[in-house]
């Protein structure tokens, strides 16, 4: 009795458990899907072209977004290129070729310490390294590599652990077959690795199209004016401290709804990198290996 007692209270707690889990993940897209129709109905109606690639006007109404909206994707594409080599370089050192010591608990408590780091005090040291002793002022390539640093610690720990989760017959089963480690690592466990390492570098691209506090310090808040402006050295204010700053500073007369068009363009930049990074991977890694991602 006892024994059967203890199984139907198991199997209750068990259902208990269910629901919850249920109820919290329905929440959740609640959550999202509440945020995502908010911000795209206030700002989807009125939206057009003009208005994507248009210039901003400093005090007179029915300005664009055309410099801030390019300096996004420019900010965030530069800065990803200089912070995976070194952050994906840590984490597969670290997965893969670290022994256990001093140099690798400093490394690793470097990481973390650097993750904990708020954006705002890597705006200001980015404002003094790049931006003041370097000489490049508030730039696009101040921004960029201000962001590389507040995005190191993601790709390292993405990395890291998308490596550490592959089970250890891929790379022995490699090394076996007389591939060098150089091979395994590059034909067997990137590739196998490809998923997570892409969810990581969307959290990445995402958190570094939306970041404000970094770029205020070293983008700037303005551009250069020109919708297509490739210099690094140019002005970098991006849409998400246009956002900002529209909000901070209501001079023209038309701010909210350029802030709610703003808002909706910023929140389709996001999901658009999310669809354009997540689904050719998908479709890849489904092609290739004959089952999706777990």
């Amino acid at each position: 009795m006892g024994a059967e007692r203890h199984r139907r209270l198991m199997r209750f707690w068990d259902a208990v458990a269910t629901v919850v889990l249920w109820l919290s993940a329905l929440v959740l897209l609640f959550i999202l899907a509440w945020f995502i129709t908010s911000v795209l109905r206030q700002g989807l109606p009125g939206l057009s072209w003009q208005f994507i690639t248009g210039k901003p006007h400093p005090v007179s109404a029915g300005g664009g977004i055309g410099p801030p909206l390019f300096n996004t994707f420019y900010v965030t594409l530069l800065s990803l290129i200089l912070a995976l080599p070194f952050g994906m370089g840590a984490g597969i050192y670290l997965a893969l070729y670290a022994r256990p010591g001093r140099r690798v608990d400093a490394l690793r408590l470097g990481v973390q310490a650097l993750a904990s780091v708020p954006s705002i005090v890597l705006g200001l040291f980015g404002m003094v390294v790049f931006s003041q002793a370097m000489g490049f002022g508030f730039s696009i390539l101040s921004g960029s590599l201000a962001l590389a640093i507040l995005n190191l610690p993601l790709i390292v720990n993405v990395t890291e652990q998308s490596l550490r989760d592959l089970p250890a017959t891929y790379r022995d089963a490699s090394l076996a077959l007389g591939a060098t480690p150089h091979q395994t690592l590059v034909r067997v466990l990137l590739p196998a690795a490809l998923p997570a390492l892409v969810n990581g570098l969307t959290l990445a691209a995402g958190r570094a199209a939306g970041e404000t506090a970094v770029l205020v310090y070293t983008a700037g808040v303005s551009t250069s004016g020109h919708l297509f402006d490739l210099n690094p050295f140019a002005p970098g204010g991006t849409l998400a401290v246009y956002l900002w700053g529209i909000k901070a500073n209501p001079i023209v007369p038309d701010w909210q709804q350029i802030a709610n068009r703003s808002a909706a363009v910023l929140l389709l930049v996001v999901l658009a990198i999310n669809g354009l990074l997540l689904g050719p991977v998908r479709l890849w890694y489904r092609r290739f290996s004959g089952r999706g991602p777990h």
